[in-house]
């Protein structure tokens, strides 16, 4: 899906760091309305998608999608538009001037008027063996997209925050039981969230404990749980929800000129962030939901608003050229 390669030296319309779908999405978008644009990606297209077995919460596929193959058709599309894309890490940013300038890992540089940051956010891992092992085969790190799997089944939390607690109990709409599992005796989770979840039939809780081994050869079978004690046991699941927080891919942001917050890019609606002609979509944003398809919908507002930040410097850029045409000359008939 790569375009025609520009001068290094050219400032280019748009520069999108990050091929994830919120990134993706704003390729798209951005190549449709005919953008000088590049999307700049340091791994394989889709990112946290690609290591998503199956996506049943994304329209438009009635029998579920593997995050491969769903990743596989946004590059697809993307490129039919001739999106041009470079495979390169973004290791530097100066975004504060009208003119945005990107430091790159093999040590080249991309001048553009425009950025959408995409770089997105993983999850916190408690870094015990089998967790890299068996992720997608009954180790998740989103009940939204995985409890649906859990029918029936008995299923672990882990964490203690509002994020544990509250998914503990949406959970509960699947699984036989739910056990959260909390390294502390006190839950961080918000007062209300934790009233429901211990008035909950269905969930309990295993604090002053954690996890030190998830079991299973093809899929999770049970956990090795230590407890305060020392003394450890083997429990019983199908499946363990590990929510202990989300961190951000901002390593390669410029801290001293974003508004973050948490570490997370602050933007309006419109995804715009406190600096003229830079945008932020999907999970590196503050606020976001962490869902694919909000990520896309990042993606088409974000590149929307650059196509009218785009028109609003054309009025001082005279050598920025027009997107729009002149109507063809009338015909004799």
């Amino acid at each position: 899906m790569a375009g025609e390669t520009k001068a290094a030296d050219e400032i280019r319309q748009l520069v999108i760091v990050g091929g994830g779908p919120g990134g993706l999405t704003a390729g798209l978008y951005a190549a449709r309305a005919r953008l000088d644009a590049v999307l700049v990606e340091k791994g394989a297209a889709g990112g946290q998608i690609l290591v998503t077995d199956r996506i049943d919460n994304y329209p438009g596929f009635p029998d579920g999608v593997s995050g491969f193959d769903l990743a596989d058709k946004m590059a697809a599309q993307a490129g039919r538009f001739g999106l041009e894309t470079m495979s390169a890490e973004v290791v530097g940013m100066d975004l504060e001037s009208e003119v945005k300038t990107l430091r790159l890992g093999n040590g080249g540089a991309l001048r553009a008027l425009s950025v959408i940051i995409a770089t997105g956010a993983g999850p916190n891992r408690l870094g015990v063996p089998g967790e890299d092992e068996l992720l997608g085969k009954g180790v998740s790190y989103c009940a939204t997209c995985d409890g649906p799997f859990y029918r029936g089944m008995r299923v672990a939390v882990v964490g203690g925050g509002d994020t544990a607690v509250e998914e503990a109990v949406y959970l509960t709409r699947f699984a036989e039981s739910v056990t959260v599992i909390h390294r502390r005796d006190e839950l961080r989770a918000a007062p209300v969230l934790q009233e429901e979840a211990f008035a909950h039939e269905r969930v309990r809780f295993l604090c002053d404990s954690e996890v030190v081994a998830i079991e299973g050869r093809e899929a999770v079978t049970g956990l090795r749980i230590r407890h305060a004690d020392g003394g450890e046991e083997v429990a019983a699941f199908d499946g363990v929800f590990i929510l202990i927080g989300v961190a951000p891919n901002n390593e390669n942001l410029p801290m001293d000129q974003l508004r973050l917050e948490n570490g997370f890019v602050v933007t309006d609606a419109m995804m715009r962030t406190n600096l003229d002609g830079v945008f932020a979509v999907g999970d590196i944003r503050a606020g976001s939901v962490r869902q694919v398809v909000a990520a896309a919908g990042d993606g088409a507002v974000a590149a929307k608003a650059v196509e009218r930040y785009l028109d609003g410097l054309r009025r001082d850029l005279a050598e920025l050229p027009s997107r729009r045409r002149k109507c063809p000359a009338a015909q004799t008939p």
